[in-house]
């Protein structure tokens, strides 16, 4: 759990939902601590829990309770702002903006020295944390990421126009309030002078529920049923301020999770009434889940597309078992080549940690990420975020943008390195091809990995079954709210055993091979059925057997033309697909193996396939598919490793710095 030098996020966890849920001898107020923290480490709104160590601030801050900021169609905002006393002259800003409740003691606690909005405000900043349009104290209805471009542009405006405001405006947050950063950003407020996203994936993958076109159900149940709800009781606006503020105070509108079996309902079908199987108010699952990917539906969001364009600093943090690393740098390089300035295009920056989901500011000296030791992750994020604004904010000369582009860390290697691109220049990207007899199943099968091309193979074979799908063992998961499904890297040596696992082993290394950079897995297959799915997942092979997952990945195979045009397969027809497996950098030691497992699932992170090419999240029926990987000359199948030669460049980081 937490130990003097060691943070296990998940044991964390179930500890407090012991004392929360099942401990009734446990005092009152010890069950409301454990009661919020849970809440806070289950949900996507984590970093806001990550505080700053204890510090000494430089100002006394107060607090203005509910102010209402007026959006261009009239609904109004209800913000906190949060004021260094003892200044002279006009501030700058931070924001954050955030459907989690800005009141929530849990996230920013005026009165504890460790709040976020307080170590920034106390550091001479005026911080404002924003309701979202919908959510809590702020009024009109909430629909996921349809208002925040346009709410988050008049937020800034309105700040940057205050009598006690320098006219420049800085964002942070993390999940939800980092992807509302981005798809502000797109908007160029030009009071908008720096961000700071962090675990942020507000691309096209529609708010992270979509991957290679499958649905992520075990992140997307628990956060609808909770966060999602599209209306809440309000206090009467009309009220005087005080009255208001008084009111509100009293009321914590926060839909409960008390008695939900999130596993029970991750199975139930048809997949789009889960929420309502759960109970939930109106949310906006069940358009997510009946409208495809590609649907011109989803062009009301204000999701990030690749023709967008920046002029906003940015310093990008996540992490490599997060759901979207791979869309956090490829926003990198967006915000680069598509900035409008030469000060945008040459300040992105990105940091990436071996943790999960908003959880980087919690790697300790001995930094426990599900059960995989990755050693000493400890990087002085607080210090950097502080600095980054001071100097894009105030003015202040210091060292953030002389940093390297790229901060990563390499697991394996367990060290913090500097770059600068991504991928890397030195790249060589090198094919480790599928091998077999034809008898690849489980571990105990003949699936051999090498860079060797195939000449005459037979296919692999394996029989999917929806209603016995291969589980989810860590991976990058996030905001599952259950620890029956968690991130991080685990063993996958009971997966393995399964038949309708293919396990490809390379021969021990005999040397370290570093694998750092976008991942995809290419793969000639066939299938019974008019659709259904294939996984990838890359596993790190140690030599004492433990087998831990490094990343993985999914493609509903009607989609491997692209979103906007999906195609039923020809039963027996072989195809080439492409698995995205998003990025790592991993280095696998001397004497360690590289494995590939493939299937067709990987439940509960990925809604099951039905496998009868029909709607899928409408059906309940689904029928078995028999899936073949080919591996032959004329039908090669590989995983593309972006390799980097040993030790051949980078910059060692002195992360607490």
């Amino acid at each position: 759990m937490i130990r003097g030098d060691s943070v296990d996020v998940g044991a964390f966890m179930r500890v407090l939902r012991r004392i929360a849920e099942e401990a009734p001898m446990v005092s009152n107020a010890a069950r409301a601590f454990a009661a919020t923290a849970l809440l806070a480490l289950a949900g996507p709104a984590l970093a806001q829990t990550l505080l700053p160590p204890p510090f000494v601030p430089e100002h006394a801050v107060r607090i203005d309770k509910s102010v209402m900021v007026p959006m261009r169609d009239g609904v109004k905002l209800s913000t906190d702002l949060y004021v260094p006393e003892g200044l002279d002259g006009k501030l700058p800003v931070i924001l954050m903006r955030t459907p989690y409740n800005k009141s929530n003691p849990a996230f920013w606690n005026f009165r504890s020295p460790q709040s976020v909005a307080y170590y920034f405000a106390s550091h001479g900043y005026v911080v404002a944390v924003q309701d979202t349009r919908g959510k809590f104290e702020s009024q009109g209805v909430y629909t996921v990421s349809a208002d925040d471009s346009n709410d988050g542009f008049d937020t800034v405006a309105w700040l940057g126009a205050q009598s006690w405001s320098n006219g420049l405006v800085g964002t942070y947050g993390c999940s939800y309030l980092g992807e509302n950063q981005l798809e502000m950003a797109k908007l160029e407020p030009p009071q908008l002078a720096a961000m700071l996203p962090q675990a942020d994936g507000g691309s096209d993958r529609y708010f992270g529920m979509i991957n290679g076109g499958a649905y992520e159900i075990a992140s997307g149940t628990g956060w609808f049923r909770q966060h999602g709800a599209k209306y809440a009781p309000k206090v009467d606006a009309g009220l005087q301020r005080a009255e208001f503020v008084a009111t509100v105070e009293l009321f914590n509108f926060l839909p409960s999770m008390q008695g939900v079996d999130l596993p029970k309902l991750w199975r139930t079908l048809p997949t789009k009434d889960i929420e309502d199987r759960a109970g939930a108010a109106p949310n906006d699952w069940k358009d997510f889940l009946t409208h495809a990917p590609g649907d011109p539906w989803w062009d009301r969001f204000g999701y990030v597309k690749p023709q967008h364009r920046f002029n906003t600093p940015a310093l990008q943090v996540n992490s490599w078992y997060d759901i979207a690393v791979g869309d956090t740098l490829a926003l990198f390089n967006q915000l680069r080549v598509n900035a409008d300035s030469a000060i945008a295009r040459d300040n992105q920056f990105v940091i990436i940690s071996p943790t999960a989901h908003c959880t980087s500011e919690l790697a300790s000296e001995h930094t426990i990420v599900g059960t995989r030791d990755l050693g000493d992750a400890r990087f002085n994020y607080y210090d950097l975020y502080r600095r980054w604004f001071d100097h894009w904010l105030k003015g202040a000369d210091n060292d953030v943008t002389r940093r390297p582009k790229v901060q990563i860390y390499v697991m394996g290697r367990n060290e913090w390195r500097g770059e600068n691109e991504w991928p890397l220049a030195r790249t060589v990207w090198t094919k480790y091809y599928l091998h077999s007899d034809g008898h690849a199943n489980s571990r105990y099968g003949t699936g051999r990995l090498s860079t060797v091309p195939p000449t005459t193979e037979p296919a692999d074979e394996f029989t999917y079954d929806p209603r016995s799908p291969v589980p989810t063992v860590g991976g990058a998961i996030c905001c599952t709210h259950s620890a029956d499904a968690e991130p991080g890297g685990f063993d996958q040596s009971e997966v393995e055993m399964r038949h309708d696992v293919l396990v490809y082993t390379s021969d021990p290394l005999p040397s370290g091979l570093e694998v750092t950079g976008p991942l995809k897995a290419v793969m000639a297959v066939s299938s019974s059925a008019l659709d259904t799915d294939f996984t990838a997942k890359l596993v790190d092979v140690y030599p004492d057997g433990t087998a831990f997952n490094v990343q993985d990945g999914v493609l509903r195979v009607r989609y491997r033309q692209g979103y906007s045009t999906p195609t039923r397969m020809q039963p027996g027809a072989i195809y080439e697909i492409t698995i995205d497996l998003q990025a790592t950098s991993n280095v696998f030691g001397p004497g360690h193996r590289l494995r590939l497992e493939v299937s067709s699932s990987n439940f509960p992170r990925f809604d099951r396939n039905l496998n009868t090419g029909g709607g899928n999240t409408d059906e309940v029926a689904s029928l078995v598919a028999r899936n073949r990987v080919h591996h032959a000359r004329q039908n090669a199948s590989y995983i593309l490793l972006p390799v980097i030669p040993e030790r051949s460049g980078g910059m060692p980081i002195n992360a607490g710095q």
